[in-house]
């Protein structure tokens, strides 16, 4: 068993580092590459990191999803197939993460995050204002699973960056405004971080002590961020995004290639 010893000073600075990623996440995603790297520099080994990571993300993944839900920016009857799919994804994920050897994974992601970057940057996020959630045909649930299963699968495999993909794969695969955007992207991490949370829990890969202390501020921040994403739109969602993917790709190549 594992006992971690820490100062109160990395506690705080801990603290203080989950605040910052609740508040991100809430808006674009990425909270996970401000907290995961924090843990790992506390002295908590890799799968202990994740696990516990998992555990304070969920705190602030619900503060933003149940926001975006009160707010009608959420309709789980509407994503249930995305719920499913995501929550079969990252148990799946978080079953193998033990046996899959990660460098692939390490040097691929920073490749499909620039896509994203790029994506973002000269493509399209949504401009659309009207928050309309789009026709619920075959074709929209096919998206879902595929969507769900992949990047639920993701965030039990790894875990930073899912949020920023899903706001990414959402303006492609989505005509919607970017708020019922985030509150999908929001939701479903919240989904894939419970589901992977207590996958971990069963593996004996928590520390339930730091994890729920970081958890409150994540919710602080989570709870901060969302109303300011509902308050001030697009133009507040889109420059944070943009932002976060463009760090956590120069983050990943850097721990990749350099």
């Amino acid at each position: 068993m594992f006992e971690l010893a820490l100062k109160p000073t990395t506690w705080a600075l801990l603290c203080a580092v989950a605040l910052a990623a609740g508040f991100i996440d809430a808006i674009a995603g990425g909270g996970g590459m401000l907290t995961v790297p924090a843990l790992l520099t506390a002295g908590l080994p890799p799968h202990l990191t994740l696990g516990t990571n998992k555990l304070a993300a969920s705190f602030g993944s619900l503060t933003a999803s149940v926001t975006y839900f009160r707010k009608k920016l959420f309709s789980p009857r509407f994503w249930a197939a995305s719920i499913i799919a995501t929550a079969i994804g990252a148990l799946i994920g978080t079953l193998v993460v033990d046996y899959l050897s990660i460098d692939f994974l390490n040097k691929l992601l920073p490749v499909v995050i620039i896509l994203v970057a790029c994506y973002s940057l000269f493509g399209s996020l949504s401009t659309t204002e009207h928050n309309e959630l789009p026709t619920l045909d075959t074709k929209t649930k096919i998206k879902q699973w595929l969507q769900g299963l992949g990047l639920g699968f993701f965030d039990g495999l790894a875990g930073p960056g899912t949020g920023t993909f899903w706001t990414a794969s959402n303006s492609l695969l989505y005509k919607m405004s970017l708020l019922l955007n985030c509150g999908l992207a929001r939701s479903m991490n919240f989904v894939s971080n419970f589901i992977s949370l207590i996958t971990f829990v069963a593996l004996g890969h928590v520390n339930f002590l730091l994890g729920i202390t970081m958890g409150l501020f994540l919710m602080l921040g989570a709870w901060l961020g969302a109303h300011s994403a509902i308050k001030f739109g697009g133009k507040m969602i889109r420059p944070v995004f943009n932002t976060v993917v463009i760090i956590l790709a120069l983050k990943l190549i850097y721990e990749a290639y350099l």
